[in-house]
């Protein structure tokens, strides 16, 4: 859903792309650097200190925001590369395991409900790739891609409402999940 929105953004990304990349930091750099940021989310949430789910959001926002950094950067510097988007592809996996796994450790969620909301996140991005291996682009496929599932975790987290958040998540992964499977039916009918 965000990445439609991204289009009409585009002009203000490119912006954006354009002076982080005066930094002369490649894109995979700032993969890294979002990679690092999504861990220390992970690692406050995790730790369960006070003020630990409004620390870890917004360092999670960051991360996310870093995840725009490093596109937008390939884009504006012409350095996109399939080795550069399989590696963001496997950072975000490993940043969303990894969040997951502190608000476990945490004990923001009960397990149950932290192991469906990785489990249908996973099956989303999995769908998504599985598809376009086939021919079928998905992006933008469904309510709940990436983006808006660590946007959940982040906002619905500063306010308090951790667990409300995994089952958010849990509900619009498993909703993009069947959507997805059904696009793809359809297309390779």
């Amino acid at each position: 859903m965000l990445n439609n929105l991204r289009d009409s953004l585009q002009p203000h990304l490119e912006k954006i792309g354009r002076g982080f990349a005066s930094t002369g930091i490649s894109p995979n750099g700032w993969s890294c650097i979002g990679l690092v940021f999504a861990f220390v989310s992970a690692f406050i949430y995790g730790w369960n200190v006070e003020f630990s789910l409004i620390i870890g959001g917004v360092v999670l926002l960051v991360a996310g925001f870093f995840d725009i950094v490093d596109g937008q950067v390939a884009r504006v510097s012409q350095k996109i590369t399939k080795s550069g988007g399989f590696l963001d592809s496997v950072f975000d996996k490993i940043a969303e395991v990894a969040i997951f796994l502190g608000i476990l450790v945490g004990g923001f969620a009960e397990p149950y409900l932290v192991f469906l909301a990785i489990t249908f996140s996973l099956l989303v991005s999995y769908t998504r790739s599985r598809a376009e291996s086939l021919g079928v682009k998905l992006q933008g496929v469904g309510i709940g891609e990436r983006a808006e599932r660590l946007l959940v975790i982040a906002i619905v987290g500063i306010i308090g409402f951790m667990e409300y958040a995994v089952i958010i998540v849990i509900i619009i992964a498993a909703i993009t999940f069947i959507q997805r499977i059904i696009v793809t039916a359809n297309a390779l009918k």
